[in-house]
Parts: C-alpha cells; sequence; structure tokens
C-alpha cells in the first residue's frame, strides 16, 4: 500500500518533468543574464500535486524557472497545488509560494540563489532590498525603504505595525525619516498605497497677505480667534482639528503671514482678513487709542517713545511719570552694587528695624502724563494719541520692545577650607632655698608667657586654694598634657615645677551657594545671616545739680552679618552672560567684644565678569598659608642639648586658608528653561525631607515632619535610604 501511495505522489512530478522536456528546443538555452523564469518556462503547465512532498514540488518548480532552490532542513511536510486550468509559469510560482506562506514557510532570494526557509527566519537572510515603490510581487519576503518627506516615520510605527504580520518587521530612521519594512512583497505593495496617501503636508504653504488700512498687531489676535472657533467644522472630524490656522505678524511690512491645515481655512481667513482692512471713516484725524503691554512695563515704555518721537508728537518727552516712579521705589530697589556697608545697612534709634523689611516691594506708580504718549500703571497700558501714519510707526516700535525678557538664574558657590595646626612645649619651674624662720630666703626658677600659662601666676592661683588642690585646678591651668610638682610652704601648696605639651589640629569645610533668579538687565539682591546691632553713640547723665531730669540713651545702626549676593546681569549674543557682581561674606568674631560692638571679619568681591550660558567661572578667592614659631629661654643655658629644654618654651602654628567663589549664570528664555530648574530644585529640597523624617520611637508618638506637596504632573523623588540630613 505505501509504495501505491508513492507512486500516486511521483506520477504528477514525472509528467510536470516531461512536459518540461517536450518543450521546443529553441526555449530550453536562457541567456545568461536572464532574470525570473527561463525562455523555456514560457510554455503553459497544469500543477497537480495533492500531497505531494514539498521538497519534491521545489525541485519540480525549479526546474520550469531553472533556477537553483536551496532547502533549509527545517522545512519539511507535504503540499496541495493544482489548477484546472494550464497557467504560465509566473503564476504556478506564485501559487507555490501562497502554498509554502500557508505553511508557515517562504521563498528569499540571496545572490541569485532561491532558499525555501521557516518564515520566522525569512526576514534576517533575505536579500531583495528596494528603495521606493517596487514592482516585487508574490508572498516572497523581501524589505523596502520608504523615505517619507512630511509625515514623522515615528508616528507612522503605530499605524502600520498591525498590518505587518507578526514575524516581520518595522523600523524608523530619525536621522532621515525613513521606515524600513521587512515583510511579503504582496503586502509591501499595500503598504507603499497607505505610506503615500498618509505622507502628505499636514498644512498649506505659507500665505503673506499685506494689509493695506488696518495694523497687522491689532487684528492678529481677532483673526487668530474666529480661525478657530468660527469654523463650521464638526469636533472629531479628521483633518478638521482645531487650532490649525497660525497667524504671525510681520511689523517691517505689515502683513500677516497665514498657515492652514486645508485651503478652505486659508480661503475662510483671507476673507476675514479682508473684511476688518477696511480705511477708518476719519483716518488722518488724531484718534485716541490704548496699547496693552505684555511684558515691558508701561512707564518707562513711554518716557522711551515720547523721547524718540518728541518732534513728531507735538508734545515735549518730559520724564516726569518716570521720575515720580523711581522716587517711590524702596531703598533696596534704588540701590547700586557697591561696597560700602555689609550689604546696605539701615540705622535706627533704639528700635533695631530694618526699613526694607516694612518698606513695599514697589510703590503704585502713577501715572505717567505729558507728550501724545501716556502711561497707564494699573493696567499696564499705554494711550496714544496720534494720527494713523504716526499711529503706525509708534505700534511698530512698540511691537520690537513688547518682547518677553529673558531671566538669569545664578548660582553662587563659595568654598572655604581652612586648616590649623598648633604645637607647644615648656618646662617652667620655681625653687626656693631656706627654711621657716629665716629673714632671707633665696629662690630660682624659669616662668614664661602670661596668665595662667605662666608659673608664678598659676602658683598665686593655688596657694589661694589653701590646701585644696582642686581649687587650684579649677582656676584653669593649659590646655594638653600637664606634668607638675607641687610644693607645700607652711600651709599652702604652690607649683615647683609644671611641663606642658600640646599639639592641636583644626579645620574647617564650608560650602555656601546662593542662588537668585533676575529678569535681564536687573537688580538682585539676597541677604542671608543677621542683622547685628552696632553702638554708634550715647549720651548718660554725668553731671548732678542741674535741676532736671535727664534720661540717657544709645543710638544703634543694625547691619546684616552673613552672606550677600548682589548682581546685575545682562544677556548677550550667543548666550554670553555679563554680570555686575557685589559679593560679601561677613560674620561676627566670637569672644571678641569691645564697648562699641561687635567684630566682624569680612571678605567680599566686587568685579564685572563675562561667562557663558551653564559654564562655571571663577570670581576670585584667598589662598593662603602662614607660620609662625616662638621661643622663649633663659640665655645659654636653653642651648645646651637635652639639658636645655628645662629651661626654655617652644611653640609652632601653621595656618593655612583657602577661599574661592565661584558663579554659574543659566538663562532662562522661556516657561520651559525656569520649569526645569524650579523642578530640579523644588524635588532635591523634598528628597532631603523625606530623608529628615524621625525616625520610628515606640516610646514617642510619630508626629512626622513637614513635606512640600508633588508637583502636579512630576515624578516623585525617592528618598535614599539610610542618610538623614
Amino acid at each position: 500500500m505505501n509504495e501505491m501511495i508513492k507512486t500516486h505522489r511521483l506520477l504528477p512530478l514525472l509528467a510536470l518533468l516531461a512536459l518540461a522536456a517536450a518543450a521546443p528546443a529553441q526555449a530550453q538555452a536562457p541567456t545568461a543574464a536572464a532574470r525570473g523564469p527561463a525562455l523555456k518556462a514560457q510554455t503553459p503547465v497544469t500543477l497537480n500535486f495533492v500531497n505531494a512532498d514539498i521538497e519534491a514540488v521545489t525541485r519540480a518548480i525549479g526546474v520550469m524557472m531553472d533556477r537553483q532552490f536551496v532547502i533549509d532542513p527545517r522545512v519539511k511536510g507535504v503540499i496541495t497545488l493544482y489548477s484546472e486550468q494550464p497557467l504560465s509559469v509566473r503564476e504556478a510560482y506564485l501559487s507555490y509560494l501562497a502554498g509554502l506562506r500557508g505553511l508557515g514557510f517562504t521563498v528569499v532570494e540571496a545572490g541569485g540563489l532561491y532558499k525555501v526557509v521557516p518564515e520566522a527566519d525569512a526576514k534576517l537572510q533575505t536579500g531583495a532590498v528596494a528603495v521606493g515603490s517596487s514592482s516585487q510581487r508574490g508572498d516572497q519576503v523581501m524589505t523596502q525603504i520608504y523615505k517619507l518627506n512630511h509625515e514623522n516615520a515615528n508616528n507612522l510605527v503605530a499605524v502600520l505595525r498591525p498590518l505587518i504580520s507578526p514575524n516581520n518587521t518595522i523600523n524608523a530612521n530619525p536621522g532621515n525619516n525613513s521606515l524600513v519594512i521587512t515583510d511579503y512583497a504582496e503586502n509591501l505593495q499595500r503598504l507603499t498605497r497607505i505610506i503615500a496617501a498618509m505622507d502628505t503636508p499636514s498644512s498649506t504653504d505659507i500665505e503673506v497677505v499685506p494689509l493695506k488700512h488696518a495694523l497687522a498687531a491689532d487684528i492678529a489676535a481677532l483673526v487668530q480667534k474666529l480661525g478657530e472657533g468660527g469654523s463650521s467644522a464638526v469636533a472629531g472630524t479628521p483633518g478638521q482639528a482645531g487650532g490649525s490656522l497660525s497667524v504671525l505678524v510681520d511689523p517691517r511690512s505689515n502683513a500677516l503671514i497665514l498657515r492652514a491645515a486645508n485651503p478652505a481655512r486659508l480661503a475662510s481667513a483671507r476673507a476675514t482678513i479682508a473684511k476688518l482692512d477696511q480705511p477708518l471713516p476719519d483716518g488722518d484725524a488724531p484718534g485716541i487709542r490704548v496699547v496693552h503691554l505684555k511684558n515691558a512695563e508701561a512707564a518707562k515704555l513711554a518716557v522711551v517713545l515720547r523721547a524718540a518721537f518728541g518732534g513728531a508728537g507735538g508734545g515735549s518727552g518730559s520724564s516726569t511719570g518716570s521720575s515720580s516712579n523711581n522716587a517711590q521705589l524702596t531703598p533696596a530697589a534704588q540701590g547700586t552694587i557697591s561696597a560700602t556697608g555689609s550689604g546696605g545697612s539701615n540705622s535706627s534709634t533704639g528700635s533695631g528695624s530694618s526699613s526694607a523689611s516694612s518698606s513695599p516691594v514697589s510703590a503704585s506708580a502713577g501715572p505717567s502724563t505729558g507728550g501724545f504718549i501716556q502711561a497707564d500703571p494699573s493696567t499696564n497700558s499705554l494711550i496714544i494719541t496720534a494720527a494713523e501714519p504716526l499711529y503706525r510707526q509708534v505700534r511698530a516700535v512698540i511691537d520690537q520692545l513688547d518682547g518677553r525678557r529673558a531671566q538669569i538664574y545664578v548660582e553662587s558657590m563659595i568654598v572655604k577650607v581652612d586648616a590649623n595646626k598648633t604645637g607647644q612645649f615648656g618646662v617652667q619651674w620655681q625653687s626656693l632655698f631656706g627654711k621657716d624662720g629665716d629673714k632671707t630666703i633665696s629662690g630660682l626658677g624659669t616662668n614664661f608667657g602670661s596668665g595662667n600659662s605662666n608659673i608664678v601666676n598659676l602658683s598665686a592661683a593655688t596657694a589661694g586654694g589653701r590646701t585644696t588642690i582642686g581649687t587650684a585646678v579649677a582656676s584653669g591651668v593649659n590646655q594638653g598634657l600637664n606634668i607638675g610638682v607641687l610644693k607645700r610652704v607652711s600651709d599652702f601648696y604652690t607649683l615647683g615645677a609644671i611641663a606642658n605639651f600640646l599639639e592641636t589640629q583644626t579645620g574647617a569645610n564650608i560650602l555656601s551657594t546662593p542662588n537668585l533668579v533676575a529678569l535681564d538687565n536687573e537688580e538682585a539682591k539676597i541677604v542671608i545671616g543677621q542683622n547685628v546691632p552696632f553702638i554708634t553713640g550715647s549720651f548718660t547723665n554725668t553731671g548732678a545739680g542741674t535741676g532736671g531730669t535727664v534720661n540717657p540713651f544709645q543710638t544703634i545702626e543694625r547691619k546684616d552679618v552673613g552672606l550677600t549676593l548682589r548682581i546685575k546681569s545682562q544677556v548677550g549674543e550667543g548666550g554670553t552672560v555679563r554680570m555686575v557682581i557685589y559679593q560679601e561674606n561677613s560674620s561676627v568674631v566670637q569672644g571678641v567684644t569691645n564697648s562699641a560692638g561687635p567684630t566682624t571679619d569680612k571678605s567680599s568681591i566686587e568685579t564685572t565678569v563675562l561667562a557663558d550660558d551653564g559654564q562655571i567661572i571663577v570670581l576670585g578667592g584667598l589662598m593662603k598659608d602662614e607660620y609662625s614659631d616662638g621661643e622663649d629661654k633663659v640665655p645659654g643655658l636653653g642651648n645646651i642639648p637635652l639639658l636645655g629644654n628645662l629651661f626654655k618654651g617652644e611653640n609652632r602654628k601653621r595656618i593655612k586658608t583657602n577661599l574661592l567663589v565661584f558663579l554659574r549664570p543659566v538663562v532662562l528664555r522661556n516657561q520651559l528653561g525656569a520649569d526645569q530648574v524650579t523642578l530640579d530644585r523644588y524635588e532635591s529640597i523634598r528628597a532631603l525631607q523625606q530623608n529628615a523624617q524621625p525616625a520610628p520611637n515606640p516610646v514617642l508618638p510619630d508626629t512626622g515632619a513637614p513635606i512640600l506637596p508633588v508637583l502636579p504632573g512630576a515624578q516623585p523623588a525617592v528618598p535614599q535610604q539610610g542618610k538623614t540630613n
């Protein structure tokens, strides 16, 4: 039975081979340059393969096409191909590919060789690559590259991925905005038509509409609103999305620049502009117009415009409004960058309160008067009284000056590293010769230094404690190791000898980063420290019998002591920032006071520098290495080797100070840049608050510590375990 089945399967193959051999002789000699089926394959064939082995059918197709086929070892099974009518070899080959695809196999072409492989491996072995459109058809796997002109390649990946078989791939190359798709040739033909339909301009070309009568800046916002909300398109309709009309102003040519999603919306915008661009009834007569400013300050801009158009406006270009406005600013706002004082201190009598803390940041300015341009500070608007030609000129200047000003975020880094080393060694001794009752007693000894470091003073303090040695120790001795010999004289204990050994090391590492944000070309100031009182004068009643009551008093001046940064920045071309800086770091010296008040330690820098956006620049600083030593000894005896140490005292001291000030400006040109800096600092301080939460305690209640709320749309910072601040 098995032999009969095998013979039945081979009969169609033998018939096909015999049909191919019976072809005319002239059709059996294909040229070497021929591609695709051979010339002899023009003879129609009838397929009749029923449950035939894939390998046998593949060889028959290879004979018909006169091509070499290689079958992957994993390709096994049976295939059924039949046709009622004779087919061309090309059609028979396409039927063969369709049958293989149904079984999970396919044919790939590489270097003129046809390989039958599993579908999952076809994308890695295919050598057929086409750019743009291709004439290949059928179920043969190939790679095709599409270069897009308008649509974003990444946007099309999500649209086309469901249309591609799971075993094949689609990738986007953002560099040249192209798609690389590997799939069956027949499906690539469909994808080519889909991509061609989607790769179209999303809007019309730019249209410039010059205006004859109206001012472009006046009607631009109105045309924009009418174009977005006045359309008859239904929400959700494809191709009719809202906000597809863009309107820009060209002040130089007094024209509107339009771009719309489709020609119909562009035509509607042009019709709206034509209706609005009409001459006024009395266009040459002076009229009153109100211009609302977006960024500039009305009072200051009015002075500039009156100065620029003083002769044309028929009025004086006085700066009365600006002068009155400046006179009402607080002392802190009027101050200039200077090195006088500790950050602009204020004097007072007795109370010590700072006027800058009680005064408003900026007093309300009154309307500026004079000339044909008035300013209304309450609405930040300009009132212009001028004829149409002059108004056009003034409005063009306003549009150029009323732009968004950049902001500068300045980060100042003050680094201070101190290292002090001190060494001290000395031997002092005192001895009395004689006995109790002698009229004359002689003595011999050495003593160095002052205060309790001197053995004579320390002996007096010890004797003051009578027989209690603890009193002498409590009175104070030198720091370090002290070795002493006490001698009793009558009822008193006195020091006979003392040796002192001391070595100290102290260090300080301070990093301060005062930060502030200010508008371009505006001064800013930040003070972090204390407001310390200093006595400047006093009066007391030193006489008697004056017959009246005199109240004594003192005059006190309070000064800011701490960290002060005053800066005025200006953004130049290419992001270069020019900064006028005054930086001061002051502190109260502990333990040093007098009748006039405390003593302060101060370091300051006043300079003008240039720095690139985001780059760190060093302003200056101090690097000091100081060494000092001293020696007290008895002449002659102190020079004796080894033994001379009993007759001298030595000390050495070295102080190293490193102080540097760095600056880093960051230009914030838009709200996005400001948001990035704000979010970074906000999340940093929030993470510190999370790390500083109180540890759980079974005895104490969990009160918790305040934490900043999470900003909308921000990723919350993750606290670091095991760290506290």
